[in-house]
């Protein structure tokens, strides 16, 4: 007998993804609910790193991290280390240093989504790591 797949709904698929990138001490990580702004997802996550290493680990870490509810559609970035982005699907994964991310200022461009409290218990469970 087979297990049933489970199915995580993106939100809280988006929340692990912030989740894991505060695991490898991200900085300034923000979960945006863009559904109903754009098609392109449901949910973006930004994330900021000190150097092209730690952003690295942070890709790592969320793809590694959701590995067991989700796979990443495609990774862009990765070698350079510069902007990182992993695809979900409906959860797209932004990790930059900080430098890049001011240039393209992805918080401003979305300031009109709404964005999601990462809950107390996510912040709690990844520190203890």
């Amino acid at each position: 007998m087979q297990d049933k797949e489970v199915v995580v709904p993106a939100v809280e698929r988006a929340v692990k993804c912030a989740a894991f990138a505060l695991d490898k001490k991200a900085l300034d990580v923000k979960v945006l609910e863009i559904k109903n702004i754009s098609s392109i997802a449901d949910y973006l996550v930004l994330a900021t790193g000190r150097s092209d290493r730690q952003v690295q680990a942070m890709a790592d870490s969320v793809k590694q991290g959701l590995k067991p509810i989700d796979r990443a559609i495609d990774t862009e970035g990765y070698d350079e280390g510069r902007w990182v982005v992993v695809d979900f699907g409906d959860v797209i994964v932004h990790l930059f240093q900080e430098e890049v991310r001011k240039i393209y200022n992805l918080d401003d461009l979305w300031n009109r989504a709404p964005q999601i409290e990462i809950p107390e218990e996510y912040l709690w469970e990844h520190k203890e790591k």
